[in-house]
């Protein structure tokens, strides 16, 4: 298991689009390899970016497929089209950790802030329904620029989970 060092951080609501889509775990570029086409519709019309890229995980199912949105938060959204939804983060308290090196390393560092959770005594905001989880905030942000550090083995990914109320 990762050695991990989890924080409990209270997040505002935030802005943000997307792109949603339904993929397999194992099929996971179909929704990240959206991202530059966000970025770019974005960048496109001037909306200003209030934080990294990320990936919002409202259901997860590792023997089909899970719902997936790839999001960037913004400080005002043009008028959505196609593909392309806005919506907002919710607010509450967050699990958060950051990990540096490849993002295929995640699925442990998931685990052990799962298990640091249950020692904890943490309950999520999510519910399980035949067997798949149903998240109210579960994220991935991607705080290296792969533009500026191609090399995955040391990106900079935050992972975060909604604490219930």
């Amino acid at each position: 298991m990762p050695e991990i060092q989890p924080t409990i951080v209270e997040r505002g609501e935030q802005l943000y689009a997307f792109i949603r889509g339904s993929v397999r775990m194992d099929a996971f570029a179909a929704i990240a390899d959206r991202l530059p086409e966000l970025i770019d519709w974005l960048t496109g019309r001037g909306a200003e970016f209030a934080g990294p890229p990320f990936f919002r995980f409202n259901s997860i199912d590792m023997d089909a497929e899970s719902e997936v949105e790839a999001g960037i938060p913004v400080v005002s959204m043009p008028e959505p089209e196609g593909d392309i939804g806005i919506a907002v983060l919710p607010a509450g308290r967050y699990v958060t950790v950051t990990h540096v090196g490849h993002p295929d390393q995640l699925f442990g560092v998931i685990q052990a802030v799962r298990e640091w959770a249950e020692r904890e005594g943490m309950e999520w905001d999510m519910t399980v329904v035949d067997g798949v989880e149903r998240w109210a905030g579960r994220l991935e942000s991607y705080l290296t620029d792969p533009r500026v550090e191609p090399d995955m083995s040391k990106w900079e990914v935050e992972l975060a989970f909604r604490l219930a109320d």
